[in-house]
């Protein structure tokens, strides 16, 4: 792990190679924008329906959470399914490959924690 995480620092401060430019450009394809990262945290703790999801990731709008959803399940970090019931129900639920985020999801976490207090010092 430590030889990563030395990596990881020459690559920012020595700059990357164009491959390593393309796989960050589409990793950031396919998790850009506000909200999927907090649709796919709120999905790590179990499979959700729409309105849960909605609730939990507060301050999006259905419209822009339908698109959202739609993007992730192309991306296949995510599964829909519709159970023949009426009316009919939909579940969502994360997928291993979105499950691998969890380290990305952790970092992101630390970092901003540290970001917000050398900003705000909270």
């Amino acid at each position: 792990m430590g030889s990563n995480v030395k990596n990881e620092k020459e690559m920012l401060s020595k700059g990357g190679c164009p491959k390593t430019m393309l796989s960050i450009r589409d990793a950031l394809e396919a998790v850009d924008g506000r909200w999927k990262l907090l649709i796919l945290f709120s999905l790590s703790e179990g499979p959700k329906r729409f309105k849960q999801i909605a609730r939990e990731v507060n301050g999006i709008t259905d419209k822009t959470l339908s698109k959202a959803l739609k993007s992730l399940e192309v991306n296949q970090l995510i599964i829909r399914e519709v159970f023949d019931t009426f009316p009919p129900a939909v579940q969502y639920t994360i997928t291993e490959h979105g499950m691998s985020l969890e380290k990305v999801l952790d970092e992101l976490h630390y970092w901003g924690l540290a970001h917000r207090k050398k900003i705000i010092g909270k």
